[in-house]
């Protein structure tokens, strides 16, 4: 993650809960009182947010002390230190909630992301987001998504053409699409075509895009549509597909993987702080 945007975005959270001030804290501890928290699972998981307890608390005070136990990307057990926090007890309990929010949903997509990874089991197909993401928390969760073993697809609207049903519609064809496209762009910018039937396949094939993308396609389709597509055009599925069919996927030879539920439909892993 970029280090700035990390650290703006972390500014912001914490304006958000801390706003003027946190009445309950500074009623009870004086600014100095030194102590330590422990940041320990309460579930099976894969961790993802060591930046976040660093960066978090020491915006707070850059005195403090943050001892890992887990590396992102690592996966831990029920009743695991994670990590050890030292500092002025006031500021572990003003930014404890915006820190475990972060690192509880991160590690939540980071797991949900794994286990996909594992059900797939495919050396050649990879899994990859979408940019079903919560507004504000985009660079955390695709994050969470590498540290779970998965790739990102487009983080944005403006790193990739992305050329779905309703511009084909409104553009008459996939081809005048494309045409109009590549009328505007550089030639570092990548084409992805979505399709859904072998009609427009052959034609997103004849206007040599980059990416296509099977959309609500079956195992078999996909397989077929692989089988039909060049080999320098990368292939992507996506749409209606979960952990109940993914692994049927296994054997399609498809390039990529999509799934939106790695963001849109995760649990918040449960990770607490107590404080010593």
């Amino acid at each position: 993650m970029n280090e700035l945007k990390l650290l703006e975005a972390l500014k912001q959270f914490l304006i958000e809960d801390l706003g003027e001030r946190d009445i309950s804290s500074e009623a009870i501890f004086p600014e100095h009182e030194q102590g330590m928290a422990v940041l320990t699972a309460k579930e099976n998981g894969v961790f993802s947010g060591e930046k976040i307890v660093a960066a978090g608390f020491k915006l707070l005070d850059p005195t403090f002390e943050i001892q890992p136990f887990i590396r992102d990307g690592q996966s831990f057990s029920e009743g695991d230190e994670l990590a050890i926090i030292k500092g002025p007890v006031r500021y572990i309990l003003q930014g404890e909630r915006v820190i475990l929010n972060l690192i509880q949903r991160m590690s939540g997509i980071a797991t949900l992301t794994k286990k996909a990874v594992n059900i797939l089991n495919s050396n050649h197909t990879r899994i990859c987001d979408t940019r079903k993401t919560t507004p504000g928390l985009r660079m955390f969760e695709k994050y969470a998504v590498r540290c779970g073993g998965g790739f990102n697809h487009r983080f944005g609207l403006y790193d990739g053409v992305m050329i779905k049903d309703n511009h084909i519609a409104f553009c008459g064809s996939i081809k005048e699409a494309v045409r109009k496209v590549r009328g505007q762009i550089g030639h570092m910018v990548k084409i992805e075509i979505e399709i859904e039937t072998e009609k427009e396949l052959i034609e997103a094939i004849e206007t040599d895009v980059d990416i296509i993308m099977f959309d609500n396609c079956t195992p078999m389709e996909v397989k077929r549509f692989v089988h039909l597509t060049p080999s320098h055009i990368i292939t992507e599925a996506s749409g209606g597909i979960d952990f109940h069919n993914l692994a049927d996927y296994r054997d399609t030879n498809v390039d990529y993987i999509s799934l939106g539920m790695l963001t849109h439909s995760v649990k918040s892993l449960d990770i607490s702080l107590n404080v010593k």
